[in-house]
Parts: structure tokens; C-alpha cells; sequence
């Protein structure tokens, strides 16, 4: 047996992680990671980072902004350069469209959103969430969900009022003071919701039409550098051993998730299901930005981008190299 494989049979007992990382593996150099650390899509790339990466690695609070050198988000963002970064493939299509050199390399998670809602504001089936308050976020992964739940049943966006509530934990008051109707947003904050209706909620699930793509994303410029393509395909290949170590016992990344996303242990345990980590290239992912684009250009005032141009942003090299590279372990 392997250095990683039999550091990979001791981190299933509950043991050391850090040898999980191959003795033989050259080490690519330190990378820099940005990404919401308070999701749980990001949980294969903290574990990466902990014990798969041959190498130094950190993850900061950003995203695409900080590969393209662009503001950060107020309370979502940290300084500094990024060489890889997470984000929802919604802001995929925002940062590119300045940006065209932005590259997808690796979708690390599908996060599989739902609407909760109250009975007792009269809603039974998501026709029902027509004239109702909506707590979610316009313009994010979260509003897009939304909009295509509601197609879904005959209705559009302007149907409904979308009310931004910040700090997201306060979405779950919001919803048991009666001051929405309904929440549709990421985890924890759905599970949140959940828990406060007790026997008053109603989940509609987005199964089937809409999940998010939680994606690991890079420069053509570092894709170009050898250096830099060698730290980003040593990431890759880090986060799919990472994300098949977990979906085998999740118990270190649901540690890593509570201690460094700062979240209740019970909120990550009862959240997790909501989430696919599935660290691949999914063979519908042009398909779903083309119809994306499509929302995203209308509420951005923009024209929307051919399937051709949208193609560029997407490199499946590295994930085959990463794939390669561990088929030759």
C-alpha cells in the first residue's frame, strides 16, 4: 500500500491527516486561495489545503476579485493576490465579462438550494409564493435559483419581492417574526430558517432545476506559466482526493467548515446533505452558463455573450492532468 493510501486509511480512523500527502510528491511551491470561507461548498478546498496540497497552502475570504484585482465585496473579501479562487459560476459571468481571461478549472461542489417557507402565509407550492416576501439575494446564485423555481410554476422574479436581510444569520428571524414569507439562500442560513418554522415550514427543492456550480477558477495568464499551471493542477488534484476522503467520513472537513466559517457544529451536521461535493468537470457546464447569461445580461443591462465566447472561460486541461496525476499514484 502507498504513503497515501495508508494516510488516507488512518485519516478514515479518525487519525493524522497530514500524511496524506505523498512523500513523493514534489512540492509545486505555496498557492493562494480565496474563496467564502463561510460556505460549505467549500469544504473539499479547506481539506485540500489542511492535508492534500504538497505544499503551503492558504485560503483567504475573497473570490474572483481578488485573481483580477478587483473591490471586494464589503465583509466578504481579504487583501492580497489570488492564484486559484471559489465561486459560484453566477459571478463567473459577472467578473468576465471585464475579465475574459477567467478560467473554470474544477467544479468542487453543487450546492443543492431550496425555498423554506411559512404554511401559514397561505403557501403550499411555489405558486403560492406569488406577492410574497422573499429574503435572498438579487443578482447572486441564491436570486438566480429563485427565478428559475418560480419559471418553473409560471411566475418571474418581478413577482414576488425579494428583500435583502444582512447579516444572513438573521434571515431565520426575519422569517419567525413574520417579516418574510419565505427564505431561499445558501446553507446554513436555509437549515436556519427551517428549524425556526418548526411545524409551520414548507421546502420546495430545486432538484432537477437548478444547482449551483461552486467552481474553482484561475487566469489563462497562470494557466500560461508552468510554474503557476503546476500549483494549480497540484490544487486540483488536492481538493478531488480531498473531496473522495470526505464524502467517506466528513468528519475533519465539517471541523474545518464549523472552525474556520465560524458556524454552529450542529448548523454544518444538518446542512451538509444539501450539498454534492463532487470535485469533476460536469458535462453541462456551458449548457448551464449559456442559459444563465442569458438572466444575468437582462438584469445587468448588457448583451448576452455567444455560446462560443462562453466556451473560452471554460479549461478542462488541468482537471485531465489533475485526473493524470493521480492515476499515476
Amino acid at each position: 500500500m502507498s504513503l497515501r493510501n495508508i494516510a488516507c486509511a488512518l485519516m478514515a480512523a479518525g487519525l493524522s491527516l497530514s500524511a496524506c500527502v505523498s512523500a513523493e510528491e514534489a512540492d509545486p511551491g505555496p498557492i493562494s486561495i480565496h474563496g467564502n470561507i463561510q460556505t460549505f461548498e467549500i469544504a473539499p478546498v479547506l481539506l485540500a489545503a489542511d492535508a492534500f496540497y504538497p505544499g503551503e497552502a492558504t485560503v483567504k475570504m475573497g473570490g474572483i476579485a481578488n485573481l483580477v484585482g478587483g473591490a471586494n465585496i464589503p465583509g466578504y473579501g481579504s487583501e492580497g493576490v489570488a492564484d486559484v479562487a471559489t465561486h459560484a459560476e453566477t459571478q463567473l459571468l459577472r467578473y468576465s465579462v471585464e475579465n475574459p481571461n477567467v478560467r473554470v478549472v474544477l467544479n468542487v461542489t453543487e450546492g443543492l438550494y431550496r425555498i423554506v417557507a411559512r404554511r401559514s402565509a397561505g403557501i403550499n407550492t411555489v405558486a403560492d409564493l406569488k406577492g410574497k416576501r422573499i429574503a435572498t439575494i438579487a443578482g447572486t446564485s441564491a436570486g438566480y435559483f429563485v427565478e428559475r423555481m418560480l419559471a418553473e410554476h409560471g411566475l418571474s422574479f418581478n413577482d414576488i419581492e425579494a428583500v435583502s436581510v444582512m447579516p444572513l444569520d438573521r434571515m431565520a428571524k426575519e422569517l419567525e417574526d413574520r417579516n418574510v414569507d419565505a427564505v431561499a439562500i445558501w446553507e446554513p442560513y436555509s437549515e436556519q430558517a427551517l428549524r425556526a418554522l418548526k411545524g409551520d415550514a414548507v421546502e420546495f427543492e430545486g432538484k432537477g432545476i437548478y444547482r449551483e456550480l461552486f467552481n474553482l477558477n484561475t487566469t489563462a495568464e497562470n494557466l500560461a506559466d508552468p510554474a503557476q499551471r503546476a500549483k494549480v493542477v497540484a490544487i486540483v488534484r488536492a481538493i478531488m482526493d480531498a473531496a473522495a476522503a470526505l464524502r467517506t467520513d466528513p468528519t475533519r472537513a465539517q471541523e474545518l467548515v464549523s472552525t474556520i466559517g465560524e458556524h454552529d457544529p450542529q448548523d454544518v451536521a444538518d446542512g451538509w446533505k444539501h450539498h454534492n461535493f463532487a470535485a469533476s468537470m460536469p458535462s453541462d457546464l456551458l449548457d448551464v452558463l449559456v442559459v444563465e447569461e442569458q438572466w444575468l445580461a437582462a438584469r445587468d443591462e448588457r448583451p448576452a455573450r455567444s455560446r462560443d465566447q462562453l466556451a473560452t472561460l471554460i479549461d478542462d486541461s488541468v482537471y485531465r492532468e489533475a485526473v493524470a496525476l493521480g492515476a499515476a499514484k
